[in-house]
């Protein structure tokens, strides 16, 4: 198995969020999923944002395994 190609910094950078240790842990710690809510459907993602999140799963980008990490983290 290889290992991932992102992580969750270059996915904050990406996205244009505070890609710092903290700045994930605030945004973690300040956004929930709810059940059963797909990552990209969530309000707190600017449109921008929600497209990028949405095209990795449509695509099947390289983005998608750490895409699922930051689901996992705010609950979903």
């Amino acid at each position: 198995m290889q290992p991932p190609i992102h992580d969750l910094t270059g996915l904050f950078s990406q996205l244009g969020l505070d890609s710092s240790e903290e700045g994930i842990d605030a945004f973690v710690r300040e956004h929930q999923l709810p059940e059963g809510q797909a990552i990209y459907e969530a309000d707190f993602w600017n449109e921008g944002q929600r497209a990028f999140l949405r095209e990795s799963f449509t695509e099947d980008a390289d983005w998608v395994p750490v895409v699922d990490e930051l689901a996992a983290l705010l609950g979903g």
